[in-house]
């Protein structure tokens, strides 16, 4: 079993990330933010119009996340045996198809189905963009790369809600998923006439069902592994509760209005650019694992202030700092958590990629079920999940990977 010290991966070949590539790599992973963000401001809006129950209305954001989880499964091998570039066109071209279907549902139980598999296939892009990336770069400049492209991603949930709340005002909600619908088209057509293949051929192997699940297993057996998927995918459910439930919070309960929204949401986006942005200048220094800490234990704070404010009835934006501070420091969770990871399967890219996304999403749904079947009548439910994942990725990285590491530490010397 590798460790996570003194790993020697295999040497990654001169790659320049370009202005370029990190357009087109921004856009593939904008496509999930602008089909989970956009239409929050909406949410209200489509309960009211199918007659049914804001937690049934939720149950759609949910069983997308459900079918992201399950779909990373099968993208990730997939692409280590067959390439990167057909996995991410099939994936897209799925997820256009279901952007339709979604715009003509005419009830939640279709809406719900459709959103599942629009999920599953436009999973394909956060596994593929993450190997992809892998494939070109070491662990720190993999960290501060997609740090850059998480820059260019975050413009996606900075928008998404400001044109879902005016586009759901001005033409309704079905509006919104023909634009996605468009969106996927655009990212179609970069994908297939700018994006290059970097997995060679050489370099694949066969896919067998026996093998894969060998790697899985191998994975699942480390630790320090699950240590720091479970720190990042606890971080990243935090942030899915508060999408859960924000939008009803913000506009049902402290009476926000939908154009507002958007205007709220982006607060969290900005301090997720700067705190991106410090990532990606400070990585190279700092290290990723020093990285990690900060944004852990930001998020901790960050969760139980929002606890305090509920106390304290300190009111909306009692709420709101907190949450902004959560949010912002997602990326940089991710992204070293990530990178320390991969650095460990160089040659199972894709794989790991898989496992790690499809443990984050999959807890992340859960949580998500749980704040949904709460009546949403205060912002105690959505706060408390905040603040419990807050604590359960700081245990996952301190009380699993960290304190894994040393002990591998002390018995090397």
């Amino acid at each position: 079993m590798k460790n996570f010290v003194n790993v020697k991966t295999n040497p990654q070949p001169a790659q320049q990330l370009t202005l370029l590539l990190i357009f087109i790599l921004g856009g593939i992973s904008a496509l999930t933010p602008f089909a989970i963000d956009m239409y929050l401001p909406a949410m209200p809006e489509i309960a009211r119009d199918l007659l049914v129950s804001p937690g049934a209305v939720q149950q759609t954001l949910i069983a997308y996340t459900a079918g992201f989880a399950i779909g990373q499964l099968f993208h990730g091998p997939i692409s280590d045996s067959y390439g990167r570039r057909p996995v991410l066109i099939v994936g897209i071209v799925f997820f256009l198809v279901g952007a339709v279907f979604c715009a003509l549902a005419d009830d939640i139980e279709t809406l719900t189905y459709v959103r599942a598999a629009q999920g599953f296939f436009g999973s394909a892009g956060a596994v593929v963009v993450q190997a992809l990336v892998r494939d070109m770069f070491d662990k720190e400049e993999f960290s501060r790369s997609m740090s850059f492209i998480t820059l260019v991603t975050t413009l996606a949930p900075l928008l998404a809600p400001m044109i879902g709340g005016y586009l759901s005002l001005w033409l309704g909600w079905r509006s919104l998923f023909w634009l996605l619908a468009v969106l996927a088209g655009l990212v179609i057509l970069m994908v297939v006439f700018l994006l290059p293949e970097t997995l060679p051929t050489k370099n694949r192997p066969v896919l067998r069902i026996g093998s894969t699940l060998r790697n899985y297993i191998k994975i699942l057996n480390s630790k320090q592994s699950l240590g720091y998927i479970f720190a990042s995918g606890f971080s990243f459910a935090g942030m899915f509760a508060f999408l859960t439930a924000g939008s009803f919070v913000y506009i049902d309960y402290y009476g926000v209005s939908s154009e507002n929204f958007g205007f709220l949401f982006g607060l969290n986006i900005l301090c997720l650019i700067l705190m991106t942005s410090l990532n990606g200048k400070f990585v190279r220094k700092a290290g990723s694992e020093t990285m990690l800490k900060i944004g852990i234990l930001i998020q901790l704070v960050a969760g139980l202030s929002l606890i305090g404010a509920q106390v304290l009835e300190l009111g909306l934006w009692g709420t709101v700092i907190p949450i902004v501070f959560y949010v912002g420091t997602i990326s940089v969770i991710g992204s070293n958590a990530m990178a320390i990871v991969l650095s460990v399967y160089p040659q199972q890219a894709g794989t790991a990629s898989s496992i790690a996304g499809t443990l984050r999403f999959a807890i992340a749904t859960v949580v998500g079920l749980i704040v949904a079947s709460v009546h949403q009548d205060s912002a105690w439910p959505m706060c408390i999940a905040i603040a419990l994942c807050s604590v359960l990725s700081s245990i996952s990285y301190w009380g699993f990977a960290l304190s894994s590491t040393k002990k591998t530490l002390k018995n090397a010397s």
